[in-house]
């Protein structure tokens, strides 16, 4: 199956219109945040905002994408005179994703011990993550945005008050699905711990947890950190995002009480609040 028209011009850079999309994908294009919108009077027209982490997230969505890699003037048959194997064109680079920690966590790697300490300013990038095993009374927090994922430190007070006060462990590992991929979900599902999802407080990111992690890992074993003051800094949060995002996700609806109660909150302040605004800025926590 070829990519089609719109999808190459997107990788291209270029703007392409909201009907010649293919709703389905633009929806998911829009909730991972790899798409701008740009209003032309009633008219939306849309662009990637990151062309690379477009077609990161592409090829590891559908092998047909991953043809996307070589240069154009790159056939598969120059590819097998240079290579001597036209397949390369199929394999990613660097499978896998990154972790942090802000204690010692000690794992294990093809079966090996495997120590998670980064040291502030630096984490871990998990390649063999299919022989990635970590103790089962650890939680595992997905962090969405890089900036909050770089910065755990600078959140340690935020996250061991939450974590107390739900009566989770407080032995954690912090995951990111930086770049884009299905790799972090498929070890999530391979593992029995828990798994916290902490994201935006918008529809778009409400979606990203119902579609990506929890359809998959079920209500037992994952859930939406939502902290105690959310309510509050909704008050101030954007307007612009949550109309932005309104007629795409609207109808979104959780079965789990206190899911579904930041969702009618949202929906009644009207507002859409980024994770940034739980960082400390500083570095001890404390």
């Amino acid at each position: 199956m070829a990519v089609s028209t719109s999808m190459q011009a997107l990788i291209k850079g270029e703007q392409v219109s909201g009907s010649k999309l293919n709703g389905k994908l633009r929806d998911e294009l829009l909730a991972e945040g790899l798409l701008l919108v740009v209003f032309h009077g009633s008219r939306q027209s849309f662009r990637a905002r990151d062309v690379e982490a477009l077609k990161r997230f592409l090829t590891d969505k559908d092998e047909k994408y991953r043809l996307l890699e070589v240069d154009a003037s790159d056939s598969r048959a120059s590819m097998a005179t240079k290579t001597g194997n036209s397949k390369l064109v199929m394999v990613r680079s660097c499978p896998g994703f990154p972790v942090n920690s802000y204690e010692p966590i000690e794992c294990r790697l093809n079966g090996y011990p495997f120590m998670i300490n980064p040291q502030e300013g630096s984490f871990l990038f998990v390649t063999d993550w299919k022989t990635f095993i970590i103790p089962e009374d650890v939680i595992v927090i997905g962090i969405e945005n890089m900036e909050n994922f770089r910065m755990i430190r600078w959140q340690k007070a935020f996250f061991e008050k939450y974590l107390q006060s739900h009566e989770f462990s407080n032995r954690v590992l912090f995951v990111s699905r930086y770049p884009q991929s299905t790799d972090l979900r498929r070890w999530l599902c391979s593992i029995p711990n828990h798994y916290l999802h902490f994201g935006d407080f918008d529809l778009a990111g409400i979606h990203i947890f119902l579609s990506e992690f929890q359809q998959y890992l079920g209500k037992e074993r994952s859930s939406y950190l939502i902290p105690d003051d959310i309510e509050s800094r909704l008050k101030s949060g954007s307007k612009k995002r949550y109309d932005e995002q309104y007629c795409r996700f609207r109808d979104i609806q959780s079965d789990a009480y206190e899911l579904q109660q930041l969702i009618n909150i949202i929906h009644r302040e009207r507002k859409a609040y980024d994770q940034e605004g739980y960082i400390q800025y500083n570095p001890l926590g404390k």
